[in-house]
């Protein structure tokens, strides 16, 4: 393991899954391979991933490796700041994505798509983002899969777009970054709410109280690796091995059972994203 990833933490009492995670870009920003990462993961009892696309390529790269690996779920998507930048490529990429629709049943998921508007601040931009969202939220209602949603500083327009097309039986709030009445308007509609390190950093107090009133039937907990490591490793790569910082913290602030925690969020995950792995 590389010497700038952080140590392993104390092992999980129970087998969990984290709900969100990419090991390609974990490769990238630290050496640690997939196979090393899902190793690491496993010994301390985060037994199963979703691995996530943000364009064709990684889209490929993740039905790869949860081909390869029956502890791995793919979701496919092009990212909203990637739709934004691939401008009047755009559909060409739509069209490239969708073929890999149905290829495999190792597809759980649709995205992450979405809205972001910290990064994409044209409407050009904006307008492409919304064309991609439309497109992959119609993909997961045709083809029966979880929508995985990013949303940055955009969380009334991703609602409205939500309700415009048509929302799809299953949808996951990747990386939750909204206060406690966005956390309510996504709860009355039925969307499970994902909390990634950011939880745990001093000052998203607000997260955390969107965090208190989450129901335990609709909590996923993520690590987003590489991005996001959790306290007390804040700026250093993240990767699966990590999730159980975040969900210590989270069972700690509920007041709750930690394997009780661990075993509510991956039924939580089998809810969203239909069972798999070893054992199903």
């Amino acid at each position: 393991m590389s010497a700038e990833l952080p140590p392993w933490p104390e092992r999980l009492p129970l087998r969990t899954t984290d709900a969100h995670t990419h090991a390609g870009s974990v490769r990238e920003y630290s050496g640690l391979t997939e196979a090393d990462a899902l190793a690491a993961a496993a010994a301390v009892n985060v037994t199963r991933l979703v691995e996530v696309g943000t364009d064709v390529a990684s889209s490929r790269a993740a039905i790869a490796l949860a081909e390869a690996y029956p502890q791995v779920i793919a979701a496919v998507a092009i990212h909203p700041n990637d739709a934004a930048r691939l401008g009047a490529s755009l559909p060409t990429a739509l069209a490239e994505l969708e073929s890999l629709l149905g290829s495999s049943d190792r597809i759980r998921g649709v995205g992450e798509t979405g809205l972001d508007y910290f990064r994409t601040t044209d409407d050009q931009g904006r307008r492409l983002q919304r064309e991609a969202f439309a497109a992959h939220i119609a993909w997961a209602t045709q083809y029966d899969l979880a929508l995985v949603i990013h949303d940055r500083d955009a969380h009334a327009d991703v609602l409205d777009v939500l309700a415009a097309e048509g929302s799809p039986s299953r949808v996951q709030l990747h990386c939750f970054s909204g206060d406690a009445d966005f956390a309510r308007a996504c709860l009355d509609r039925g969307y499970y709410l994902s909390f990634p390190g950011t939880v745990t950093f001093k000052a998203n107090e607000a997260l955390r109280e969107a965090l208190d009133l989450t129901p335990d039937d609709r909590l996923l907990v993520e690590t987003d690796a590489p991005y996001l490591t959790p306290m007390p490793f804040r700026g250093k790569p993240n990767s699966s091995y990590l999730l159980p910082h975040t969900l210590r913290f989270i069972a700690d602030r509920r007041g709750a059972d930690l394997a009780e925690l661990c075993r509510q969020v991956a039924d939580n995950a089998s809810a969203l994203f239909g069972e798999w792995g070893s054992d199903g």
